[in-house]
């Protein structure tokens, strides 16, 4: 499902015109993304939360000239799913055909 889909559906459902349903969308990931950015997580109960998590310094490879590079310690977003939602995902996945699953 890509985000024009989305907001498709969530028009559809709720009656409200796609236009709204974008902008809101829209200010919903800006502000989970600045939120992010300024060190903040965002939890939604029921749904999962947004993280910062610390990734340690370590030594990666140049592998076109086969020197050895010191990658920083550096943070990266990160989603937690909550339990309910792996939960719901796990039980109606399972039940689907392999090939739906593909997509």
């Amino acid at each position: 499902m890509r985000k024009a889909d989305l907001v498709t559906a969530i028009s559809e459902k709720t009656g409200v015109p796609k236009v709204d349903v974008l902008v809101t969308l829209e200010y919903f990931f800006t502000e989970v993304k600045d939120s992010l950015a300024s060190g903040e997580n965002v939890y939604i109960r029921g749904f999962g939360s947004f993280v910062i998590k610390k990734r340690a310094k370590k030594i990666g490879r140049h592998i076109k000239k086969n020197i050895a590079i010191e990658i920083p310690e550096h943070y990266i977003p990160s989603f937690k799913p909550a339990k309910i939602f792996v939960d719901q995902v796990k039980d109606n996945v399972d039940q689907l055909p392999e090939e739906a699953g593909k997509k």
